[in-house]
């Protein structure tokens, strides 16, 4: 009889501990207990000064963004350097909530993600050697021009040479494409404005130059992406917009790029 009563207690004892071990559990993955989950958020480390890696941390203007943007709309988040490919992958399968990293808003990724409101406003330039005789984007024609392999830079080239042109040499990052550059191997680097701008105000011994073609290059604005359907969108949209206009967007914009952004023209986009 001792024994049958002492069962009964321990089974008691291990129904009540499997309880809060599942309500803790729940409450992580899906938020049932009022509490929001913590969001995985994918991004590529190689691409400053939007994200990149500073003795081990993910650092970057688009990681302080993220945060303000996080707070304001009342998630914790992780951040988890991916890779430039993956990172797709990962929000498209599902297996991140959404993927951050200076990524172009535009129809084609449209038809797969779903995208907030944006939040940059940004061009593609060009990097040569100084003393090139590249002033413009026309005058790629006839040049090997590095990119990196499906963005916006390697499709703004291929407009100007042609779609998979044996003079186009896609690379995993940016850092390789440049390097291709400096080795001789590619006579222009074509990439965002501010990847650009920073490699060359960092690396001054390099001897580059910036050429800038509003004409030739047509504006891009960056947003969050996120699978097709994602309840979380509506959330961001709103904080996205908030932090633009309370502030906050400009403050971080300063200090990392050394000017004020023109807010008007990011809010002025947003549909």
């Amino acid at each position: 009889m001792k024994k049958f009563s002492i069962l009964i207690i321990v089974m008691i004892i291990s129904l009540i501990l499997a309880a809060c071990g599942s309500s803790g559990t729940n409450a992580e993955a899906d938020g049932t207990s009022g509490e929001k989950k913590k969001l995985k958020i994918a991004t590529e480390a190689n691409y400053a000064p939007f994200v990149f890696l500073d003795k081990g941390e993910i650092t970057g203007f688009d990681v302080d963004f993220m945060n303000a943007v996080a707070v304001e709309a009342g998630y914790e988040i992780e951040l988890v350097n991916v890779g430039w490919d993956p990172l797709f992958v990962e929000v498209k399968d599902k297996l991140s909530d959404l993927g951050i990293c200076a990524i172009t808003i535009n129809d084609e990724r449209e038809q797969t993600y779903d995208f907030s409101v944006p939040y940059y406003l940004s061009t593609n330039e060009i990097l040569v050697p100084e003393g090139s005789d590249i002033k413009s984007a026309a005058d790629l024609k006839g040049k090997v021009v590095a990119v990196l392999g499906g963005t916006t830079g390697q499709e703004a080239v291929e407009g100007i040479l042609g779609k998979n042109h044996k003079d186009i040499k896609k690379f995993d990052n940016n850092n390789l494409a440049i390097l291709e550059l400096l080795s001789g191997g590619a006579d222009a680097v074509v990439a965002d404005n501010a990847v650009v701008q920073e490699y060359a105000k960092n690396n001054p011994d390099k001897k580059l130059s910036i050429i800038k073609d509003e004409e030739g290059f047509e504006k891009e604005f960056y947003g969050l992406m996120f699978p097709k359907g994602s309840e979380l969108k509506a959330d961001f949209d709103v904080a996205v917009t908030k932090i633009l206009e309370n502030g906050t967007y400009e403050k971080i914009y300063e200090e990392w790029f050394g000017a004020e952004p023109d807010v008007a023209t990011i809010l002025a986009e947003q549909k």
